[in-house]
C-alpha cells in the first residue's frame, strides 16, 4: 500500500505533492512551448520566402538543422501531457513527474540548440559569416548563463544567507550552560499510617 503520511514541510502526502509538482512543470511547460511554437512558426516560413533559394550549402545545413532542434524540442516539451494520458489513473504519479521533468530538461537544451542555430543563420543571411557565428556564439553564451548558471548562483547565495542567519541567530541567543547543579536526595519513605520517627540522642 501506498504511504499516505505527510511528507512536506507542506503537510503534504506523497500523492499531494506529486500532483502538485506535476502542475507547476506544466506551467513551467507552457512558457517555454510558445518560445518553441514562435521559433518553429518562424522556421517554416523561411523555408517559402523569395530569398532562401540563394542561401548556399552552410546556411541550408544551419537551417535544416535548427529546424530539426525546433521539432526535436516541442516533441519533449509535449511528452509530459502524452506519458500522463496514457498512464493515467495507474498509480503512476509520481514516476510521471520524474521522467517529464527529465524530458524538460533535456528539452530545454535542445531548446539553447536551437535558438543558437536560428540566430546564426538570420545574422549569417543579413552580414557575414563572422557575424552569425559570434551572434550564434553569444546566444549560446547568454543561454547557457541564464538557464544553467543562474540557477546555481541563486542557490549558493540563499544557502550562504541561511548559513549567515544562523550564525547571528546563534550569537544573539547563546546556550545557557548551567553552573550549579541541583543535588536531588533521595526522601525516606513512610508507610502509611506510620508515624516519622525521631532521631536518636545520638544523632542530635
Amino acid at each position: 500500500m501506498a504511504d499516505h503520511r505527510p511528507c512536506t514541510a507542506r503537510n503534504e502526502t506523497p500523492l499531494e505533492r506529486a500532483d502538485r509538482n506535476f502542475g507547476e512543470l506544466l506551467q513551467e511547460l507552457r512558457v517555454t512551448q510558445t518560445g518553441v511554437q514562435i521559433l518553429f512558426a518562424f522556421l517554416l516560413t523561411l523555408a517559402f520566402t523569395q530569398r532562401f533559394p540563394s542561401l548556399d550549402t552552410f546556411q541550408r545545413a544551419t537551417y535544416v538543422t535548427t529546424l530539426l532542434f525546433a521539432v526535436l524540442a516541442a516533441a519533449l516539451f509535449t511528452a509530459p501531457a502524452a506519458l500522463h494520458r496514457s498512464l493515467f489513473q495507474r498509480g503512476a504519479k509520481a514516476r510521471i513527474v520524474q521522467v517529464s521533468s527529465r524530458l524538460a530538461t533535456v528539452g530545454m537544451g535542445v531548446l539553447v540548440l536551437a535558438f543558437t542555430g536560428s540566430v546564426l543563420l538570420v545574422v549569417d543571411v543579413t552580414t557575414d559569416r563572422a557575424g552569425g557565428l559570434a551572434a550564434g556564439a553569444a546566444t549560446l553564451l547568454v543561454c547557457l548563463g541564464l538557464w544553467g548558471l543562474l540557477p546555481r548562483l541563486v542557490l549558493r547565495a540563499g544557502r550562504a544567507e541561511e548559513h549567515r542567519a544562523a550564525q547571528a541567530q546563534a550569537r544573539s541567543h547563546p546556550a545557557l550552560r548551567p553552573t550549579e547543579r541541583e543535588v536531588i536526595r533521595p526522601r525516606a519513605t513512610v508507610r502509611p499510617g506510620a508515624s516519622p520517627r525521631e532521631p536518636s540522642p545520638r544523632l542530635r
